[in-house]
């Protein structure tokens, strides 16, 4: 979904507040049209909007826009905001699709906002709501720590510390919760720090016959059709240095540096374009440099996982 510029000036039909924003969206969509087709997809997919519009509504919220596979709301308070996020990833696990595995990511934030004559939202707020939605993964509602710090119990007690993420302009890094909304007996809450301190983490990359490993104590790795590179792919398409895979905050983080960009398809069907961005990666999936997986010739193909384990 396109974000709003909060540079814009204020017109007379504008006014500000203070608001939770919410963006939820169905996770893996391209695949699922690959998999049903259009027509079935879109009636799913067309399904789930309308359930999430209605958990919306019975929380307070107001839904601001729905744009393909992803809506946006607001609500007066985290609490609506994290209640309504739940029953979302509740109804889908109950099997409101019936037949279909559909997972959404949710994430929101709150914050002051600029409310425009037409009903939209923009500014700061937003950008940041829709910037957890995309850090979330299918099933899981990723929030800010601000708007952590708002819910009351027993939805705070849901609330754990996630990661922390660079923000553009600022000097410090914004911490991320996740709402847990599983109930999976009891959870022992731990800081980043002290997980990252217990596990061995291992991301293997395989290209052809070469394969490649990195541990959180390695060098980057280089990925391009330069013979210098680390790992070399001979695609067309390939940048002679395309992109590198370095360790940051203790994750594993891909990084363009191409002209045609780097595509990234996980094994759950999320699917991301970088052009000059960087992503963090998780579980396992394929990389492709310049094209996307279904156009890359397999020989250029690079399947990633990260294997994790106890120290």
């Amino acid at each position: 979904m396109e974000l709003n510029d909060s540079s814009t000036p204020l017109s007379e039909t504008q006014t500000t507040g203070y608001c939770a924003v919410m963006f939820a969206d169905v996770a893996g969509s391209t695949k699922l049209y690959d998999e049903l087709g259009d027509e079935k997809a879109n009636a799913v997919i067309s399904q789930v909007i309308s359930m999430m519009q209605s958990s919306t509504e019975a929380f307070s919220g107001v839904v601001i826009k729905t744009i393909g596979d992803e809506v946006m709301c607001r609500f007066d308070t985290a609490n609506d905001a994290a209640k309504a996020a739940i029953q979302i990833q509740e109804k889908l696990e109950l099997g409101l699709v019936q037949g279909t595995f559909v997972a959404v990511r949710i994430g929101f934030h709150c914050g002051a906002v600029i409310f425009r004559d037409d009903g939209d939202l923009f500014g700061d707020t937003v950008n940041v709501a829709a910037r957890m939605a995309g850090i979330a993964k299918g099933r899981q509602i990723i929030l800010t720590q601000a708007a952590s710090k708002e819910l009351a119990e027993p939805l705070a007690s849901k609330s754990r510390e996630f990661d922390k993420i660079p923000v553009k302009g600022k000097a410090e890094e914004l911490r991320v919760c996740e709402l847990v909304w599983e109930e999976t007996g009891v959870t022992r809450m731990i800081s980043i720090d002290s997980l990252n301190s217990q596990l061995n983490e291992e991301l293997s990359l395989m290209c052809g016959d070469v394969s490649k490993s990195m541990t959180l104590n390695s060098s980057n790795i280089q990925l391009g059709r330069s013979a210098g590179c680390d790992l070399v792919v001979n695609a067309d398409l390939a940048s002679r240095m395309h992109a590198k895979i370095s360790i940051k905050r203790g994750k594993f983080v891909l990084s363009d540096q191409s002209t045609n960009g780097t595509f990234v398809l996980t094994d759950d069907g999320q699917e991301s374009y970088l052009r000059r961005e960087e992503l963090v990666l998780n579980g396992s999936g394929t990389i492709s440099l310049g094209s996307n997986a279904n156009d890359c010739a397999p020989f250029a193909l690079i399947t990633y996982n990260i294997n994790i384990s106890a120290k």
